[in-house]
């Protein structure tokens, strides 16, 4: 998907629902955008000469996909294929390792609202298909069956499972921490502005020089309105709402976010827009959110230092927390 350079650059994220813009600059920039984790990443940088731009981006785009084929279900050989086999302990790699300590700590603080062993719930409802379903309450019994907190230990980077039949899903993290690894490189590379977008996962590095970034938090209920809008820098965010992969019957909305109590679409929240300090923290903090619902989201979120979240709760109120209004910008 080509990117262009109208006087004011609006980009409409239509899978997470966010919206970024800022006034082009006159240093060299590049952008680039390619299909990538099943989505379309967008990378702009700059702060560099073009040729050292274009060498950083490659870089960046490279590292996903190094990382794409380790952390995704979708690759035979990656670290959650194995996982997901019928064996009790595998040896992951370090990048692999990281990401699950995140996960258990934000499943242990969450009481088990963020869930890394969901493989089995998500294979039963479909969503990544053609044809999502509605599975019966007794195969929903038979995958929640020893999830939980507890049934993944991590020592080291060895990984090991409470039961061979437990299926890890790294999908509400996974995308966020690629999207981190790409911006640092970017970083490391040289890169003293830019951006990774990975279908609404976001991370702005820097501050660009004509004016800074500015992210539109979508109206869940009104498609290409917003509710707020926000600048950042050097920050991640991220939203999570029921709006991105959903069907209706019977008049009910059924979407991608489980509640790993019920195994059914939580129903507390329509959308969580987190701001924090790294992508993968963002997606797992707005994926627990959503199930906790705002009261006890917003208070799971206080024991994350520096991150603040807006919610919109199932009746479409707002509930934000202490430092949201600071990012709050008008249009």
């Amino acid at each position: 998907m080509p990117w262009n350079r109208p006087l004011i650059i609006i980009v409409l994220v239509l899978l997470l629902a966010l919206t970024w813009w800022r006034l082009p600059s006159s240093d060299p920039e590049v952008r680039r955008s390619q299909l990538a984790m099943g989505t379309v990443v967008e990378i702009v940088a700059g702060g560099l000469a073009n040729e050292r731009l274009e060498k950083a981006v490659s870089a960046a785009f490279t590292e996903i996909a190094r990382l794409d084929r380790l952390l995704s279900r979708y690759q035979p050989e990656s670290d959650v294929s194995r996982l997901s086999a019928p064996v009790t302990e595998v040896r992951v790699a370090p990048e692999t390792a990281e990401v699950i300590a995140l996960g258990l700590d934000v499943a242990r603080r969450s009481q088990g609202a963020f869930d890394l062993t969901l493989g089995r719930l998500k294979g039963l409802w479909a969503f990544e298909e053609d044809t999502p379903r509605i599975p019966d309450r007794a195969a929903i019994r038979e995958a929640l069956d020893g999830i939980g907190p507890g049934a993944l230990t991590l020592s080291g980077q060895l990984v090991r499972k409470r039961a061979p039949s437990l299926m890890v899903d790294l999908g509400g993290i996974a995308k966020g921490y690629i999207v981190d690894r790409a911006a640092q490189l970017l970083r490391d590379l040289g890169v003293s502005y830019g951006a990774v977008n990975a279908g609404g996962d976001m991370m702005l590095i820097g501050q660009p020089p004509e004016r800074p970034w500015r992210i539109g938090i979508q109206d869940p209920r009104a498609k290409g309105s917003v509710v707020a809008t926000v600048q950042v820098s050097n920050r991640a965010v991220v939203t999570s709402g029921d709006y991105e992969r959903f069907f209706l019957r019977d008049g009910q909305r059924y979407h991608h976010i489980f509640d790993p109590k019920s195994g059914i679409p939580a129903r507390l929240c329509q959308s969580v827009t987190v701001i924090t300090d790294s992508v993968a923290l963002g997606d797992a903090l707005a994926t627990a959110i959503f199930v906790l619902g705002p009261e006890a989201g917003l208070d799971l979120l206080a024991d994350y230092p520096h991150s603040e979240a807006l919610i919109i709760a199932a009746d479409g109120s707002h509930h934000a927390s202490p430092g949201w209004a600071a990012s709050v910008v008008s249009p």
